[in-house]
């Protein structure tokens, strides 16, 4: 770690340890955007920063009591149990194995589950959520700024100031792929169209805020120059055009399964294919679907406990590893790392979400003059957007804090939405009240 990352981080911490809880996420936020992965301490292996913070997060609500907000619930028992079972499947792996070893899995559950709980502690109802939305606004602004000097320059200031990433720009068909201190321009590209949805949702709450953060957004979309950020944004606005038709949603979910059925019987190759065909220019749409595909094939091989070896999959490896293949698949990731349980779980998880999105609308009148009801739904297509890429992408580095920052609001504001409607339901209306019996009405 270099002086100034260590300052940073130094910064980061003593605010994290005494700012107030509302307060609290402006510092982890800090650490989580601004800093490379590759600013690391040798704790029992290096450590980033970002992983420090988590850490010092930790230290803050055990000091002082923080709980979740709203109580325990379903997700959080579900990502207990999520990082229950990856350490008890690391026990089945090599000790040293690459990705799934025990010590490997301790860091990685540790990275998860404190991103998921520590957001739950911090952001407990809307005016928190929207307080932190309009914060990112405003700090993804220097990313974006620094993303569109790389498509300038070919220099990552990041890798000149922090380090961990690559100086010179990666090139691909001759475009420039700005990364900012991601460790991929794909995933750089990816964090920033994912909350393009809850940008369009803070509009009502924070109209200066959410133009703000669109254009930057928008601005780390284009500068990453990938095709995967572009579908990413494709169906988180997907997500939030089908606003119009919530009331038809049940029909939309049955029409996916039997499109899929459809699809299967007249298509040549299995449906998954299609990721290919999606994919534009030299990106590697083929490899994601092949991979979909190798796991099916050799699914005795990782099913039980997760495998170490996955480099006969492929055509190709990893320069990090002669037993892998390039796992471009965050599902799948966990099943290299704890079997079909794994997986099971995590789609456990993305389904209780989306169900209680849905949920935490019904508790709203129609005539909320926050937006709130629309501000949930765009968190529903913000998730939706994650879940999509998850499918050719691996999260890795800080972009894990936003996939499991989704579903920590989620979950937050469900609870919140509740507790909420319980309170209403403790009061009974005024009989004389109309305007009280049609809102007793609506729970």
């Amino acid at each position: 770690m270099n002086p100034i990352g260590f300052l940073v981080f130094l910064v980061s911490a003593i605010a994290l340890l005494s700012v107030p809880r509302r307060y609290a996420i402006i510092p982890l936020l800090a650490g989580v955007i601004f800093i490379t992965h590759g600013q690391a301490m040798d704790i029992g292996g290096k450590q980033p920063v970002f992983r420090l913070l988590l850490g010092v997060g930790l230290v803050r609500i055990i000091l002082r009591g923080e709980g979740l907000g709203g109580g325990f619930n379903r997700i959080d028992k579900l990502m207990l149990l999520l990082g229950g079972w990856l350490f008890f499947a690391s026990f089945f792996h090599e000790p040293g194995a690459m990705a799934a070893g025990p010590t490997f899995i301790i860091g990685k559950v540790g990275e998860i589950s404190l991103c998921y709980f520590l957001v739950r502690s911090f952001c407990q109802d809307m005016d928190d959520f929207a307080s932190i939305m309009g914060l990112i606004a405003i700090m993804l602004v220097p990313i974006a700024l620094e993303m569109i000097q790389e498509k300038f320059t070919g220099i990552n200031l990041f890798s000149k100031l922090f380090g961990g990433v690559r100086e010179e720009v990666v090139v691909r068909d001759d475009a420039l792929r700005a990364r900012g201190p991601f460790r991929h321009a794909i995933l750089a590209g990816t964090v920033g169209a994912s909350l393009i949805p809850i940008m369009i949702g803070l509009w009502r709450r924070n109209p200066g805020a959410a133009k703000i953060g669109m254009i930057a957004c928008l601005t780390m979309v284009a500068s990453c120059a990938s095709s995967g950020p572009i579908l990413s944004l494709g169906f988180g606005m997907m997500g939030v055009f089908l606003w119009k038709f919530r009331h038809w949603m049940g029909m939309i979910r049955w029409s996916i399964p039997i499109g899929y059925m459809v699809l299967a019987m007249i298509m040549n190759r299995p449906v998954y294919y299609i990721i290919g065909e999606l994919s534009m220019g030299g990106s590697t749409g083929w490899h994601r679907s092949k991979l979909i595909d190798s796991a099916i094939n050799y699914f005795g091989d990782w099913w039980a406990f997760g495998t170490d070896h996955t480099r006969s999959w492929m055509p190709t490896g990893v320069t990090f590893s002669e037993e892998h293949t390039d796992i471009t698949n965050y599902f799948l990731a966990y099943g290299v790392m704890g079997g079909i349980m794994a997986v099971l779980l995590m789609i456990a998880i993305v389904w209780v979400g989306f169900k209680w999105v849905g949920n935490a609308i019904d508790t709203i009148p129609e005539d909320d003059e926050n937006g709130d009801r629309f501000m949930i739904w765009c968190m529903g297509a913000s998730l939706f957007s994650h879940v999509a890429t998850s499918i050719s992408v691996a999260y890795y580095d800080q972009s894990v804090f936003f996939y499991w920052f989704s579903i920590a609001t989620i979950s937050s504001i469900y609870m919140s939405r509740l507790n909420h409607a319980e309170d209403l339901l403790e009061v009974p209306p005024e009989p004389d009240d109309p305007a009280s019996r049609m809102q007793w009405s609506r729970f």
